[in-house]
């Protein structure tokens, strides 16, 4: 009964639970618990949106390989997820979500207000597993290196796997547009840099 709960309850409402934990940290395991049936989803959106804060360098790598293990459980059509002990036992500071969380809560409230399942073709067995694949990707990137390179991916990520808890198609098709647009834009990169070492390499050559 308190599955059924919670697998109703808005995300935003139980995101706001999770701001709100007594405990000073909160585990992957407990997040699990929480999310109740839609926890592959609701994980990837967290660790995406976590991926798109102001973190150190190398942060980021931290956060996406939560998503790398996540997203193909999608393309295998896992019901709930499998995460290495060493992940669902992370914790995170419950004083640092406090300081974040709220600010997402209130905007996902907005989009949730507005959102509605739609374009049911686009979550289908075929459908579900596509996000998947589109959101490994990502979290491949998402693991590099690359200055700035984080914030569109993470949001892509974020968007698709909304999309998904909510099975509204139309935030689908703005995920997926923010995935092409962000692969566009790092290919447009690799080949700047390719083409600048490349000039750099001949000019030292001919010296």
């Amino acid at each position: 009964m308190a599955e059924s709960f919670e697998k109703q309850r808005p995300l935003s409402a139980i995101l706001a639970d999770v701001a709100h934990h007594d405990g000073a940290r909160i585990s992957v395991a407990e997040l699990t618990q929480l999310f109740g049936g839609r926890a592959i989803g609701a994980l990837l959106f967290v660790f995406g949106l976590a991926c798109m804060l102001p973190l150190p360098p190398g942060a980021t790598t931290i956060f996406g390989f939560p998503l790398v293990v996540l997203a193909p459980q999608l393309i295998i059509g896992a019901s709930a997820p499998w995460l290495p002990a060493g992940v669902k036992d992370r914790t995170i500071s419950t004083a640092d979500l406090k300081k974040t969380l709220p600010r997402f809560v209130g905007w996902l409230r907005r989009v949730e207000a507005v959102s509605r399942p739609r374009l049911a073709l686009l979550f289908g067995p075929l459908g579900e597993r596509l996000i998947g694949v589109v959101c490994l990707a990502l979290a491949l990137v998402l693991i590099l290196p690359i200055p700035g390179g984080n914030i569109l991916p993470a949001l892509s990520v974020s968007a698709l796997s909304f999309a998904l808890i909510q099975r509204d198609g139309v935030i689908a098709l703005v995920g997926y547009a923010m995935a092409i647009t962000s692969a566009s834009i790092l290919v447009l990169a690799a080949h700047i840099i390719v083409r600048t070492f490349t000039h750099f390499w001949a000019v030292i050559s001919g010296a």
